[in-house]
């Protein structure tokens, strides 16, 4: 099974750019992250054209995130029981079962700056999806979560650590929430760089796309039944280049998964 992630930072900015990766890559579940697109908007025709099916939870133009599958959608759920609010929910994760995996698109909170409401929202956020996955019990031994988590789990995740200090996506609040969502026994995939570091995110200022100076932020968490049978994890760089680009890149995991 090929499962990939992608931030795209608008689906209607971006989908002749996802339509031809969709078409080269072909992955058999895209996670997709910042949509900018409510339900009634999403592209479903022109997806289902390549074969993919999607479940989607997009509320007006902010936010949003997708599964698109090539192996069928089942068992949907947008959101999940405990998710904060700020104030009111807001569409940032959506669950599906995709051939006998259970897939999570999850768009965490920015957090903004680490005296900010939004700081607390994200770490609130974070608690609660991890209490949501601890209770799915039944989805456990074979789970995805992926997406953008606004978080660089270590040092190495982050061009300069010094360039971060006192900001978010690197704090210890932050970085713990993340290793508690691992003790429920999940691995974060460690994605080759097909070029240059293996970061996923550049911002679009001041060129730091082609100094390299950028982050590792969008992750892949396999059940450790998956992630034991993981045959390649890259990110496919080439998505942030050209024209258009999104300010994030793909990231792309194959799984042999076993039978059963």
């Amino acid at each position: 099974m090929r499962i990939a992630t992608w931030n795209v930072n608008s689906l209607a900015a971006r989908m002749p750019r996802v339509l031809d990766w969709l078409a080269t890559v072909r992955p058999d579940v895209l996670c997709l992250q910042e949509t900018k697109l409510s339900d009634e908007q999403f592209p479903r025709e022109e997806l289902a054209a390549l074969g993919y099916a999607a479940a989607t939870y997009g509320i007006r133009q902010w936010n949003g995130v997708a599964v698109l599958s090539l192996l069928g959608i089942d068992d949907v759920r947008r959101g999940f029981p405990g998710e904060p609010g700020f104030p009111e929910p807001e569409a940032r994760a959506i669950a599906a079962t995709c051939g006998g995996v259970r897939i999570w698109s999850v768009y965490v909170p920015n957090g903004r700056t680490v005296d900010s409401p939004h700081f607390a929202y994200k770490l609130e956020w974070l608690r609660a999806l991890r209490d949501a996955l601890a209770a799915d019990s039944a989805a456990a031994s074979r789970l995805a979560i992926c997406g953008d988590f606004n978080v660089a789990p270590r040092d190495e995740d982050v061009w300069d650590p010094q360039a971060f200090v006192g900001s978010t996506h690197v704090t210890a609040a932050e970085r713990g929430a993340v290793a508690a969502l691992l003790e429920l026994g999940l691995v974060d995939v460690q994605p080759r760089a097909l070029k240059g570091k293996p970061f996923t995110y550049w911002d679009y200022r001041a060129g730091m796309f082609h100094k390299g100076e950028g982050m590792r932020i969008d992750l892949v968490l396999l059940s450790g039944e998956l992630a034991a049978h993981v045959t390649d994890a890259y990110i496919d760089r080439d998505t942030r280049k050209g024209k258009l680009p999104s300010d994030h890149a793909a990231v792309v995991v194959d799984v042999d998964v076993p039978p059963g």
